[in-house]
């Protein structure tokens, strides 16, 4: 792809026609301030620090919902919780240059399946709308939690009270931001994706504004089925072509995926990326 059709795509995500999807990789850059050790964000790594640096057998080792799944059984939901959140919110980070990007522009929608803070942290000058995503919760046919940030505080809403008009982060496995909410655990993605699939895992506004939009995935990689199902759903009633992928070196299963969704690869690196960003700004 030439760098004119990367600035064209970028321009779509200013103008809210492509909506970014933010997956893992898009935090390679970012590490710790105390230690310089670099932010666990995909699988191997949270497994890694969730057992203390030791990996665990080949199977659970295999993706994080399932080594999570096994400690939860052994050691209760809220070991996940407390382990995400003092990872996330506890220790202190430096922040990621796509973040950096993202906060210059502030687009109306960004998916973010990260469990960090940065996307909010990006707007939390900005009157915005936050829906994270819950799972295995009683009292609510819905499977996600809307907070509405005026700028300076944050609050619980309900969908009667959503302001049309306001950027809108979507964080599917949640966050530890205004509270610790996660979905991490094989029984979390399983309850999660069930209703997600059936019309509950995401706001009605979301469902509606998502129509015909386009997607450009940073930092995904279509390797996990867990992952897959999620954006799957989360990206229906789409545009054809579905949106472009940023994947240096794909390997073939993610080229006959992308394929199959209408996903169109882009072999490059965030740095790439970036570089077109600025001039796209520049120009």
């Amino acid at each position: 792809m030439q760098t004119t059709e990367l600035v064209s795509i970028i321009e779509g995500v200013g103008k809210g026609n492509v909506v970014p999807y933010l997956g893992p990789g898009v935090l390679h850059d970012v590490r710790n301030t105390e230690t310089g050790m670099a932010i666990p964000a995909d699988s191997d790594s949270l497994i890694l620090a969730m057992n203390k640096g030791r990996p665990m057998a080949p199977k659970l080792m295999y993706e994080f919902s399932r080594a999570a799944m096994n400690l939860e059984l052994k050691r209760g939901r809220r070991f996940i919780e407390r382990f995400l959140t003092d990872l996330y919110l506890t220790q202190t980070w430096t922040r990621a240059a796509l973040h950096d990007w993202l906060a210059e522009i502030k687009p109306d929608y960004v998916i973010d399946i990260n469990r960090d803070t940065q996307l909010q942290d990006s707007y939390n000058k900005v009157p915005h709308i936050l829906v994270r995503g819950i799972a295995r919760i009683g009292g609510t046919d819905y499977r996600f939690l809307l907070h509405e940030h005026d700028g300076e505080n944050i609050r619980g809403i309900s969908l009667d009270e959503v302001k049309p008009g306001l950027p809108v982060l979507f964080k599917p496995v949640g966050s530890p931001i205004p509270e610790p909410l996660f979905i991490a655990s094989d029984a979390d993605y399983v309850d999660y994706i069930t209703e997600l699939m059936g019309g509950f895992g995401m706001p009605a506004f979301l469902k509606a504004y998502r129509q015909g939009k386009q997607y450009l995935f940073l930092g995904m990689r279509f390797t996990r089925d867990t992952e897959r199902m999620v954006m799957s759903d989360i990206t229906y009633d789409a545009a054809e072509p579905l949106g472009w992928a940023l994947i240096n070196q794909p390997t073939d299963k993610e080229k006959r995926y992308c394929a199959k969704k209408k996903i169109e690869i882009i072999e490059a690196d965030l740095e790439a990326f970036l570089d077109a960003a600025k001039a796209a700004i520049v120009a």
